[in-house]
C-alpha cells in the first residue's frame, strides 16, 4: 500500500487491497486507487472531487510506503 500526498492536491491511496469505507452510518467497499480530499471543500468527502483547484488549495507533497 502506498499513500501519495500530492502537492496542492488530494491524498492518493494506492492499493490492490479492498478497502472498507465507513462514512456516517454508510459502509462500502472500494478498491484503489482512492483519491481522498485534503482541502476540506469536496462535495464528495472523504473523496476528492477536484475542488482543490477551484479554491487554490496549497499543501506540500509526501509519499508513504507500507511494506
Amino acid at each position: 500500500m502506498k499513500l501519495n500526498v500530492t502537492t496542492n492536491g488530494p491524498i492518493i491511496l494506492d492499493t490492490a487491497e479492498e478497502v472498507s469505507v465507513l462514512v456516517g452510518d454508510k459502509s462500502e467497499k472500494k478498491t484503489g486507487p482512492l483519491f481522498l480530499c485534503r482541502c476540506g471543500q469536496s462535495a464528495t468527502k472523504p473523496f476528492c472531487d477536484g475542488t482543490h483547484r477551484k479554491v487554490k488549495f496549497e499543501g506540500v507533497g509526501a509519499e508513504l510506503v507500507c511494506q
